[in-house]
């Protein structure tokens, strides 16, 4: 308890620049928090919406059934059934213009599903930036404040005719306080920011190997020539088969 009011006290004296310094940096670390706890419930919502479609999709369900449900369901549906329904969506709109190569069709619902998951991934990237640059920019910052306090403690002691130790200390505690709160702000932030990478890389490579797969099970399809007037339906009844 004596600890904690000596460092509220160690704040409340320092120098006008130094508490600056030191609210930048409380509010940049709360920030950084919200984000965190964000990024944690966000990434979690995502792989497990993925881990459910992906669940869905090889349980043996048509893939029109699918694709219908996932158009119903648009503004709640996980990353992995968007990019799916990108890609269904263009295999069928070109099904639709008679497009009767098989190497276009593919190539189209692969261009719709590949900038599908670009726009998701660039959701999930989002604020990822701002903790890195707080894990950068943090430390540097309270070292800034430290700077400053050191210089004003030493230029309050120049009118001083003897100096010790007791009347050096706590102008440099003071601000020695602004490099602990940068390193407090700078931390969690950094190790948020490699674990939250390392999931997103996760989820791309599960997203890419989803599109490798489904891009297999259209490749198997397209060159079925389209019914007269309609597009051709695309029945699976059960994992990788048309």
């Amino acid at each position: 308890m004596n600890q904690d009011l000596n460092i509220l006290q160690l704040i409340l004296h320092a120098s006008v620049v130094v508490q600056l310094v030191m609210a930048i940096l409380l509010i940049v670390s709360l920030a950084s928090w919200a984000v965190i706890f964000g990024k944690i419930v966000g990434l979690k919502k995502v792989s497990q919406g993925n881990e459910q479609f992906e669940r869905d999709f090889w349980s043996g369900r048509h893939v029109n059934d699918l694709y219908q449900q996932s158009e119903r369901n648009a503004q709640h549906a996980a990353p992995m059934e968007r990019i799916f329904t990108a890609g269904m969506r263009e295999f069928l709109k070109l099904r639709e213009r008679k497009v009767s190569d098989g190497g276009a069709l593919l190539d189209g619902a692969r261009r719709a599903m590949r900038a599908s998951c670009q726009r998701e991934l660039d959701v999930v990237e989002s604020h990822l930036s701002f903790l890195a640059t707080v894990g950068s920019v943090s430390p540097y910052v309270g070292l800034f404040g430290t700077v400053w306090g050191i210089m004003h403690a030493f230029t309050g002691l120049a009118n001083l005719q003897q100096v010790s130790l007791s009347t050096v200390a706590p102008g440099i505690a003071e601000a020695l306080v602004a490099t602990a709160i940068g390193l407090f702000a700078a931390i969690p932030a950094v190790i948020a920011y490699n674990r939250f990478a390392r999931d997103i890389d996760r989820i791309a490579m599960q997203q890419d190997n989803f599109m490798e797969e489904f891009s297999n099970i259209l490749a198997r399809n397209a060159n079925q020539s389209p019914s007269a007037g309609a597009a051709a339906p695309v029945p699976v009844s059960a994992p990788g088969r048309f």
